[in-house]
């Protein structure tokens, strides 16, 4: 979109946002029915012309090294018909599950007979700043509609093709389904003020939610008027205890770290105990070593595999997103919760241990969103939370935290009943 002044841009971008708020407040009086065949409908469509979805991926993936996009910025771009059909199953997911709006979460009689409601209701409407990521573009606008709220997704440059067609797609669906059309939009423009003007619009817009680069987040943070729901970096750890057992450690190790590398809960870190070390890490390595990963450790790690490199502090604050782990021997639970809490950026972490009180101690101490035990970082997920698809994993304590799935965009309002009360 061709805008010809600030001037312009900024009418464009109130002009979104007040058509947003339009549509936010008839949508939150939709019954879920209506919202669940609009799911269900545009998934339907989604797996239907995912050939005109491709295509306009294959634009984005053309352009990728334009933008200097690393490999797995380019994975996370990429999409197939498998990853497409994933999206619409996403869809399909979000509409099986309980529509919390409207959902009564306490209820009192007062002694003066005064009926007291604690009643979910929608936020309003959703600033969504992303990058790179053409799946989160359906995810997000379907956890909005279904949560009551209107979206204003501000994708990516690299992803824009990709984007505008799936938006494409869910507004004539929802226009089908007899939802508001305008509860789903697309900023057509990569000017970087338009963000700017946007987060000033807090009459407009309720709250805003950066998913991407640090940077990104950092922005927004600062700008933003309104609430802002963030998700920091995924330095993600797992801890294998001296009572763990070698083989599950080295399986949930694996799958952390390999199984896909380019996203948040992946893997950066690994912690072991020194009593186990000369035993363990060894073949460990070399599994890692042929799975193509750069290892950089301390320097007993570099004695245990010789291919290792000798790290830096900073490999221990750094989210990779891609082939490199950073690896640390510790004598003791305490060392290992204090390295987590000096490098790490409260996303996911892991102990791997057979030892209970060691388990929990690790899962009372360390503060992150979610604590996993004998168990990948893989799963701190939406989906594997049971929650649908998220709009993010908020690293954050207010107002939502870990997975943020339908409930974590809804507030609430107090509902009073009477029958003539005054107050004395």
């Amino acid at each position: 979109m061709a805008i010809a002044d600030n001037r312009d841009l900024e009418q464009y971008c109130r002009e979104t946002a007040k058509q947003a708020r339009r549509a936010a407040a008839r949508l939150s009086q939709l019954r879920g029915d209506v919202k669940n065949h609009w799911l269900k409908k545009s998934a339907q469509v989604l797996r239907h012309q995912s050939d005109a979805i491709l295509t306009a991926n294959q634009e984005d993936l053309d352009a990728a090294p334009g933008y200097g996009l690393t490999d797995a910025q380019i994975d996370r771009l990429r999409l197939d018909k498998d990853r497409i059909d994933g999206i619409a199953l996403g869809l399909e997911e979000i509409a099986a599950l309980p529509d919390p709006v409207g959902e009564v979460l306490q209820s009192t009689t007062r002694p003066n007979g005064l009926e007291v409601s604690k009643v979910c209701v929608p936020l309003g409407v959703v600033f969504f700043i992303y990058e790179s990521r053409p799946n989160v573009t359906a995810d997000a606008a379907a956890i909005c509609m279904k949560s009551g709220n209107a979206v204003i997704l501000r994708g990516g440059k690299e992803a824009a093709h990709s984007s505008r067609a799936i938006v494409d797609i869910l507004r004539s669906t929802a226009a089908e389904s007899h939802l508001p059309v305008d509860a789903i939009q697309l900023v057509d423009t990569a000017d970087r003020a338009a963000v700017g003007h946007f987060l000033a619009m807090d009459h407009l817009i309720d709250v805003a939610i950066p998913r991407g680069g640090e940077s990104l987040i950092r922005r927004v943070a600062s700008e933003a008027r309104m609430p802002v729901i963030k998700h920091f970096t995924g330095n993600c750890h797992v801890y294998v205890d001296n009572a763990a057992d070698h083989e599950m450690a080295r399986q949930i190790v694996l799958n952390s770290k390999c199984q896909r590398m380019g996203v948040c809960n992946a893997c950066e870190s690994l912690l072991v105990h020194a009593g186990i070390a000369a035993q363990w890490l060894p073949q460990l390595g070399r599994e890692l070593i042929q799975s193509g990963i750069e290892i950089r450790g301390d320097s007993t790690v570099c004695e245990l595999i010789p291919e290792a490199e000798t790290a830096a502090d900073q490999d221990y604050f750094t989210e990779y997103l891609g082939p490199i782990l950073s690896i640390k021997l510790v004598t003791s639970l305490d060392e290992a919760i204090d390295h987590i809490d000096q490098y790490g950026s409260h996303h996911t972490d892991t102990i791997v241990t057979n030892d209970l009180m060691a388990a929990r101690e690790f899962a009372s101490r360390v503060d992150s969103s979610a604590v996993m035990i004998n168990a990948s970082t893989r799963f701190n997920d939406g989906g594997q939370f049971g929650l649908g698809a998220e709009i993010g994993i908020s690293t954050d304590r207010f107002h939502a935290r870990g997975p943020c799935g339908l409930k974590e965009l809804t507030t609430y309002k107090y509902i009073v009943y009477g029958n003539g009360q005054i107050r004395e």
